[in-house]
């Protein structure tokens, strides 16, 4: 495991680092025993029985956590670096382990001894330890309570002796999981709310210069009227303006929870510690030449990291612009932007500072309020994770907005964003879609992985809405912030212009969405006041002439109208004054109706593109119909996600995943990076009760003949051949071979087409297998990504998969719902249902499989490459026939989280 420190919120929202003990933790360790055994009120036992006869250097020996493994929690107190937590296992048998834990006095009650526990266990999880004994004696209860109140699956009996002994489930259960993402939750919106609503900021690296960032961030905090005190702090100034100076954050004459720091890089660190030995918890680094600079910028970075988590602070940055709170009771402008947006319920994080800027400002120009911004920088240590924590319970924040240019922890990405999508929506623009180049690939499934695809997996399985560009995010936001989520998929149009309703009904089809068939009472209502020339069917067509008084009724009668879930209006102003007088109708309607259906307006040629678009009266206004359409159709979309049952791993009958990773662990370490021989295969999917048909292997003509005869007339005969993918291209495959004579002759053509082509020691044999007909062909597979972790695949299979390139990806572990979709959801659906005569699939088989391949490879994480194709789908009811199937193996690249 990695031996570097990982950090840890608390419930105060204070952060502590912790890792694996090191024999050079002697001295720390020592004291914090010291101490424990001296605090009053007894200490969580670090040396319980099981661990009482362990030396001080066994006790901090972690160099083989497959046996013995300590856990440090260490904070700075008073400028040294002190233990102030420890959890520990030990192995006493396979699969189980004794657990000892102890926590420092001043640090109780916020947390830390049930986060230990959860490192521990994970930690534990990782050497295939499945339990954790914890011996309960004298003084032990506090210990004993921790472990209780963890959530984790628990079982209590007593020893011979009479105490206590609990032992810990290691894997955690549902109710472990949800205990542990609410501590997490709590504890990250209690570590941000220093940045967002400090009771003073100081600014350190004011300036009197007026083109500067310190001067520009100062003045903004002061113009924008920051409702608390302002601290300038610059050695070589005595006031900027009418504000006092400071040399030194030391020096201010009150407590700060949020300094900005603006001072030269080489610099940075230094302030970071005289701002925790003032007591500030919060920091905004906006200076520059970090890690965006290289690997001098990487290490400088990593010195700053070190020092804010070892004081126990948060830090925003380094290289960013800041980061605003517009609630009218705080007004804090922590930034060098010269824009202060509105107050609203639009909550926004960018990973680029000069896009930030232009973010801010278009924000401005369309008449969308913001909650909060972030510029994240660098985002060293807060990043769009922690945000969306942060906003999820944040009464003033209903909508989430973010630029992204990499993902840090994308696993955990995953498991905020869908929770918190459930709630309230979040728009995403992810840059970076294509790749500067492709590295070759071995197998179907790792050609058919392209750069973005992990991305659009992530944000599809999570219910994040990705826009394009920056305009269609704002486009989105107009809507989202503005007005309800429709509750179905029926649209009105209402227009006074025939051609564009024609286009916004065309572009409302292409989106999913239904136009509307108005029932009779509807239409005579219209028609009661229309003229005779104007359409009351959907669309409503007023005609040319229609004024304020025709919009306010019509979009009366059709908002309240049962068949109607959402309404557009369309208007073409034969005269610009007309404009007002029907914006403040539509308003009027909006005022007289709850609001449970989304209107939406679109004002065509009127002063031109910036001024149409935007915030109009409270309703979202576009330039064109198309937009309008565009954007409620990805609305309606998220509404739907959020009206169907959150998808569920289910439990697989006869599904072993875990007890592949040791046979896959053995074979990585004694040949190294490596495909899996056909029998290695088997064990492999075997494990997980996957279909595979029946097989044997045969290095000789006789051999194959043999083998032939056993499986029944006709087989198939495959070259074995672990560096060629495509074995059709070399003749490796032969189907249908219905006598010995047959397998003799593919056996010896397989073998003889190599050895003309010069790679006769490219030859390792050849599977022989029952001929199997019917079924449709698929492929399922998982490849490796970088970042993200495995990629489950699915698609048509054979020879097809890469000409047709019909293939669905999600991020593992996959739900029962995502198998559904992935199904459902390729182009060649049609050949699964049943086409021209030909049976349909058992679509339940392939989800099962499906399901079964993400659980392997989420347990397995040394699997970097799986391709199962072809595998045929038979008829409903008759399951999936695997044919034939390929595993790589190679060290993990993304830690497990």
């Amino acid at each position: 495991m990695s031996t570097s420190a990982t950090p840890l919120i608390l419930r105060d929202g204070t952060t502590a680092r912790v890792r694996p003990s090191q024999p050079e933790d002697a001295e720390a360790m020592a004291a914090f025993i010291k101490r424990a055994s001296e605090q009053q009120g007894g200490a969580m036992p670090l040396l319980s029985r099981p661990y009482a006869t362990l030396t001080l250097e066994e006790l901090l020996d972690s160099s083989d956590p497959a046996r013995r493994l300590t856990l440090l929690a260490i904070r700075s107190v008073g400028g040294e670096q002190r233990v102030v937590g420890a959890a520990g296992y030990r192995v006493i048998e396979p699969g189980q382990a004794d657990i000892a834990l102890g926590v420092d006095e001043a640090f109780r009650g916020k947390g830390l001894a049930t986060r230990l526990v959860e490192r521990l266990a994970m930690a534990a999880a990782g050497q295939d330890l499945c339990r954790l004994t914890a011996h309960g004696g004298e003084g032990s209860e506090a210990l004993l309570d921790v472990l209780r109140r963890s959530g984790f699956s628990l079982g209590e009996r007593r020893a011979e002796d009479e105490s206590v002994l609990v032992d810990l489930a290691v894997l955690p259960d549902p109710e472990a999981r949800q205990r542990s993402e609410l501590r997490d939750r709590l504890a990250t919106r209690a570590s941000l709310r220093p940045f967002f609503h400090p009771r003073a900021v100081a600014v350190i690296g004011a300036s009197r210069d007026e083109e500067s960032l310190g001067y520009r961030t100062l003045h903004g905090l002061v113009v924008n009227r920051f409702q608390g005190p302002v601290y300038a702090v610059n050695p070589k100034a005595d006031s900027i303006g009418a504000i006092p100076c400071y040399p030194s954050v030391k020096n201010l004459p009150g407590p700060v929870d949020l300094a900005i720091v603006l001072v030269p890089k080489q610099y940075v660190a230094a302030v970071a510690d005289e701002c925790a030995a003032a007591g500030v918890r919060a920091l905004v680094v906006i200076t520059a030449g970090f890690a965006e600079t290289g690997q001098e910028g990487r290490e400088r970075q990593d010195e700053l990291l070190a020092k804010v988590r070892a004081h126990g602070m948060r830090m925003v940055g380094p290289n960013c612009m800041g980061l605003l709170n517009a609630d009218r009771d705080v007004r804090l402008a922590a930034t060098f932007a010269p824009v202060f947006p509105p107050a609203g319920n639009v909550g926004m994080s960018s990973q680029s500072g000069a896009l930030g800027l232009a973010i801010l400002a278009t924000a401005d120009d369309l008449g969308i309020g913001l909650s909060t911004f972030v510029s994240v920088g660098n985002k060293a240590d807060v990043s769009s994770n922690d945000l969306l924590q942060y906003w999820e319970e944040d009464d003033h924040t209903d909508v989430i907005l973010l630029y992204v240019e990499s993902f840090g922890n994308p696993r955990r990405f995953a498991r905020i964003a869908r929770r918190v999508a459930r709630k309230k929506p979040i728009v995403a623009v992810k840059s970076g879609r294509t790749g500067a180049g492709k590295v070759a690939a071995g197998s179907h499934t790792a050609a058919l992985a392209e750069s973005d695809v992990a991305v659009d997996a992530l944000f599809r399985q999570t219910g994040v809405l990705r826009a394009e560009t920056l305009e269609e995010m704002f486009d989105m936001a107009l809507l989202l912030s503005s007005q309800p989520l429709p509750s179905g998929r029926r649209v009105a149009i209402l227009t006074n212009a025939g051609g564009p309703a024609i286009l916004c009904a065309d572009a409302c089809e292409g989106q999913g969405l239904e136009i509307a068939e108005l029932s009779a009472p509807v239409r005579e209502a219209l028609a009661a006041f229309l003229p005779e020339e104007a359409s009351t069917r959907n669309p409503v067509d007023m005609i040319a002439g229609a004024g304020a008084d025709d919009y306010r009724q019509a979009a009366d009668i059709l908002i309240r109208a049962e068949e109607v879930d959402a309404l557009i209006v369309i208007y073409a102003p034969i005269d610009a004054a007309q404009v007002g007088p029907v914006e403040d109708a539509l308003h009027e309607v909006l005022a007289d109706v709850p609001p449970t259906k989304p209107i939406i307006t679109c004002l065509m040629g009127e002063g031109g593109r910036g001024q149409s678009r935007g915030m109009r009266r409270g309703i979202p206004s576009y330039v064109f119909p198309e937009d309008a359409a565009r954007v409620l159709g990805r609305a309606t979309e998220y509404a739907a996600w959020r009206r169907e049952p959150q998808g569920q791993i289910p439990e697989l009958a006869g599904c072993d995943a875990s007890h592949a990773r040791p046979l896959c662990r053995r074979i990585l370490a004694e040949r190294g990076a490596t495909w899996l021989q056909p029998d290695e295969v088997r064990e492999v999917l075997g494990l997980c009760n996957l279909p595979l048909v029946p097989e044997s292997s045969a290095s000789t003509a006789d051999e194959a003949v043999a083998a032939a005869e056993e499986l029944g007339f006709p087989v198939v005969m495959k070259l074995v051949a672990r560096d060629i993918v495509h074995k059709t291209d070399v003749g490796g495959v032969q189907l249908d071979l219905r006598d010995a004579d047959a397998v003799q002759a593919a056996f010896y053509s397989m073998r003889g087409r190599l050895e003309d082509a010069g790679q006769g020691d490219r030859f390792e044999g050849v599977i022989v297998q029952p001929f199997v007909t019917g079924g449709v062909e698929v492929i399922v597979g998982a490849t490796e990504d970088p970042v993200f972790g495995s990629l489950v695949a699915f698609g048509l299979g054979g020879i097809h998969v890469e000409v047709l390139g019909d293939v669905v990806f999600r991020v593992a572990p996959i739900t029962d719902k995502d198998a559904v979709e992935m199904v459902g959801s390729i182009r060649g659906r049609k050949l699964l249902e049943g086409y021209r005569g030909h049976a349909a699939a058992d679509e339940e088989a392939i989800r099962d499989v499906l399901l079964r391949i993400s659980r392997l490879v989420d347990e397995v994480p040394e699997i970097d490459d799986l391709d199962i194709n072809p595998m045929l789908a038979m008829a409903p009811g008759e399951g999936c026939r695997i044919l034939d199937a390929r595993i790589h193996l190679s060290e993990p690249t993304v830690e497990e989280s």
